[in-house]
């Protein structure tokens, strides 16, 4: 049993070595009739590691965790757990735990019977059932709400139960499918925090599912971005923010999202539609004439309150329209060269509206796209 400090938490890792299991997606794909809606999927996920699975709607996520799960056939392709092929296996045999959105708890049963619900269809003896019910129920601090019905919970509360659930069943794999859509955004970040820290702790082999880029950037090891049933990039958070593969990843990953402007390379530098240039760090190694797309992140383009920050800043004229105050940050959103774009400032920022005002540009951050392609250049 692993030791417990006084809030609850363990008092070091406790992996649980053999138990966990890698997982492997050979070219996987998903297929209803004539529709293909999840294509080439080719993926490794190491014994212990955390996966987000991220994309818009109807980009296939769902539909790969589904099908790792045993929920859903695999048109083509193949599925591997703990280096044993799981095609042919109802989700049963697989040896895995699943946390879902709407938590799919039994209202008539108390916290504790829903914990050891999964254990007790499973044969495992009352005594041992009752200390693993005990023993998540610690680690996730939900122990004073054993005797209660799911009714009599918080939104919250429910999910540490649904998680609770996984736990309890010591699975060697666990699968995460938007657990966190329902709950109001105080509680997201709680439950987030939770399921960071247990998989620190326990060392969890995971597969989370989201739309919410945020979640993806603060609970995975790596990150899966999908587009239109299909990887676009695949990477570590700090990867796919700063050497975004695509114009995809680079306006999915980051908030607010990154600016484009549209540019023409000249003798080495950018020339911007109203004529402003900005010269990179290095001259460009580019065609004359050629059209590329820039990318600046909100934090690398700010006011001269900022700037001390900035490795090379650079001058650009930005013809402000509105502010955005979130208390430690405004965020000025306006045009340069007739491109939308927002700026990151100090917390007073607050020019006149409808003034042209400078803005200076960290280009030692900047992202070249191709308008063509859509790739990185």
């Amino acid at each position: 049993m692993v030791s417990i400090d006084p809030n609850g938490w363990p008092l070091r890792a406790a992996r649980r070595g053999p138990e966990m299991a890698s997982v492997v997606l050979e070219d996987v794909g998903k297929s209803y009739g004539s529709q293909s809606v999840v294509r080439n999927i080719n993926l490794d996920i190491a014994d212990g590691e955390f996966i987000v699975l991220v994309g818009p709607s109807g980009c296939g996520k769902s539909t790969i965790l589904r099908m790792i799960a045993g929920l859903e056939d695999i048109t083509v392709g193949e599925i591997s757990i703990g280096g044993k092929i799981v095609n042919g296996m109802e989700a049963r045999e697989r040896n895995l735990a699943m946390v879902f959105q709407d938590y799919a708890l039994y209202p008539n049963m108390t916290v504790e019977a829903n914990i050891g619900f999964g254990l007790k269809m499973n044969g495992v003896p009352a005594r041992e059932r009752a200390a693993r019910v005990r023993e998540v129920a610690r680690l996730l601090q939900i122990e004073p709400y054993l005797e209660r019905k799911p009714r009599a919970l918080s939104g919250g509360q429910r999910q540490r139960v649904a998680m609770g659930r996984a736990l309890a069943r010591k699975a060697q794999l666990f699968l995460f499918d938007e657990p966190l859509s329902n709950l109001d955004a105080k509680l997201r970040m709680e439950v987030r925090t939770q399921i960071k820290l247990l998989h620190r702790d326990l060392g969890m082999t995971s597969v989370f599912v989201t739309h919410d880029q945020t979640e993806a950037m603060t609970l995975a090891d790596r990150i899966v971005c999908l587009d239109a049933g299909s990887i676009a990039q695949v990477g570590t958070p700090e990867e796919l923010y700063s050497r975004p593969a695509n114009l995809f990843v680079a306006s999915f990953i980051g908030s607010p999202q990154i600016n484009l402007l549209p540019a023409t390379v000249m003798a080495g530098t950018l020339r911007l539609d109203d004529g402003q240039v900005i010269n990179p760090a290095k001259p460009l190694d580019l065609e004359n004439g050629r059209e590329v797309l820039v990318g600046l992140r909100p934090e690398d383009l700010t006011d001269g309150s900022r700037m001390n920050s900035m490795t090379k800043p650079q001058s650009l004229q930005f013809d402000y329209l509105v502010p955005e105050t979130l208390g430690s940050d405004t965020f000025l959103i306006g045009h340069i060269a007739g491109t939308r774009v927002t700026a990151r400032c100090a917390p007073m920022a607050r020019p006149e509206v409808g003034t042209r005002i400078e803005l200076h540009a960290d280009i030692s951050h900047l992202h070249l796209f191709d308008p063509m392609t859509q790739k990185r250049i």
